[in-house]
């Protein structure tokens, strides 16, 4: 297939970034609705932590590179798009009573009524661009490493995205390179793998999360519902059809840029529908799984990190592209004790605005962790001269770079350059968490954690 890819680019980048700021600030001014959808949140640059450098100092040189990328912007679930279609045939059933209904400026749009044209689990128009420029990205920020390969998760969305990425990255020469260049991995109960670990564990179950969002659901939805249907006479939207709602400012705006239901919930109502997801994710591949699930699933990539960025096989690229979820990145966040609050997260409530499990910024849609090993010359500091401030000449360091953002890695961080860029001596992360990367799969802790290992 032959495309003019400078011109795809340009029309996808046109309409991924035309997602016009009234539609989704109008009833809150300065707040801004699709930095607040949890893990159905667009992709953007996470929050660069106070008092930490964005970048490296001078004299300081990145050597080796381990990318997990989500796949972009999607579609709704299947299992999510039924709560929207039950929202357009519930509004549909109540058109005449909403002509004749006087509505506040936010609900409007009603009077034409509201159709839905949203596909499932497939890739959007800006999922697509958001993959092509991080691949064209990554080719300038890393102009002098060599990829030798690409893998993904065996996911139609994730295979889509890994090749939209190797686009943006190699251009026309992506062609040839396909055949021999690019590789999956089964996302099945048979396969061991570091992208998609709870699939072979047989104890795990997305209920534990998912059970969470029903609880929380019920303190939450009700309310809505309640204020919604005092402004629509005539229609009775249930606690689901306001969650069709909620999941359609979120997937409109994955696949058309804007959508007209996220000016009509109140600010804490969005925030309210953030932590939900919030909750999905730290109850079914975070810290609020049974026991220590969490950590163990998530061991299986640490081990990979310190096998890589060690060489301990003799073998080790200078690159690692590979494709999977949301769901891999927080269980390595979790494995490795970053993001977690000292109070877990309820389902009871309340949303804590402080709270460190942030999916919103973790695991937007097309998120990306990036992990740097680099090493700096003698001259190399992070802010001065002073031997205090300055990395030691020549010792492999490790950092994360979430989201474009360098995310602190606090449990091996040492010296006053490891505190100023989020790093820490490679060997410092090595023994930090040698008990997470010692586990294997069917040893005796995923063993105690999963059941018997069996494939």
């Amino acid at each position: 297939m032959k495309l003019a890819f400078s011109t795809v680019a340009l029309a996808l980048a046109s309409f991924a970034h035309a997602a016009p700021g009234g539609q989704l600030r109008a009833r809150h001014e300065s707040f801004d609705v699709a930095a607040h959808l949890g893990n159905l949140a667009p992709y953007r640059k996470a929050p660069v932590p106070h008092g930490v450098a964005e970048t490296l100092p001078e004299g300081c040189e990145v050597e080796q590179v381990m990318l997990m990328h989500r796949h972009g912007s999607r579609y709704p679930l299947a299992s999510e798009l039924v709560f929207i279609t039950d929202l357009v045939g519930k509004l549909a059933n109540a058109s005449e009573a909403i002509k004749k209904a006087r509505l506040p400026e936010e609900l409007a749009f009603l009077k034409e009524g509201y159709v839905s044209t949203l596909g499932h689990d497939n890739l959007t128009a800006p999922g697509r661009m958001q993959l092509f420029e991080h691949g064209v990205d990554f080719r300038l920020k890393f102009p002098n490493l060599k990829v030798d390969g690409i893998l993904a998760g065996l996911q139609d969305r994730v295979v889509e995205s890994a090749q939209w990425f190797a686009q943006g990255y190699f251009g026309r020469d992506w062609a040839a390179l396909n055949a021999t260049a690019f590789s999956t991995i089964a996302e099945d109960a048979k396969t061991v793998s570091w992208i998609t670990p709870m699939d072979t564990c047989a104890n795990w179950q997305y209920a534990y999360g998912n059970n969470a969002t029903i609880e929380w659901g019920k303190v939450y939805l009700p309310p809505i519902a309640k204020r919604l249907n005092k402004l629509l006479p005539g229609v009775n939207l249930t606690t689901d059809n306001v969650h069709g709602a909620l999941y359609a400012c979120a997937y409109d705006l994955a696949a058309l840029g804007a959508s007209p239901w996220c000016g009509a919930f109140a600010k804490s109502e969005i925030e309210d529908f953030e932590y939900e997801l919030d909750l999905l994710m730290d109850g079914a591949f975070g810290y609020n799984l049974p026991g220590d699930m969490g950590e163990v699933l998530g061991s299986l990539y640490v081990g990979k990190l310190v096998e890589r960025f060690t060489n301990a096989t003799g073998d080790a690229q200078q690159v690692y592209l590979e494709f999977g979820h949301d769901t891999t990145i927080d269980l390595v966040l979790t494995a490795l004790g970053l993001a977690k609050d000292s109070r877990p997260l309820s389902a009871k409530g309340p949303a804590r605005a402080s709270r460190k499990w942030r999916t919103s910024e973790q695991v937007p849609f097309a998120a990306q962790m990036r992990w740097e090993k680099f090493t700096c010359s003698s001259s190399s500091s992070s802010s001065s001269s002073s031997s205090s401030s300055a990395f030691k000449a020549g010792e492999p360091q490790i950092r994360l770079v979430l989201n474009d953002a360098p995310f602190p890695l606090s449990a091996c961080a040492r010296t006053h350059a490891d505190k100023k860029h989020g790093s820490c001596a490679l060997a410092g992360f090595v023994e930090a968490y040698k008990e997470s990367a010692g586990r294997t799969w069917g040893d005796r802790a995923w063993n105690a954690t999963c059941g018997p290992a069996t494939l």
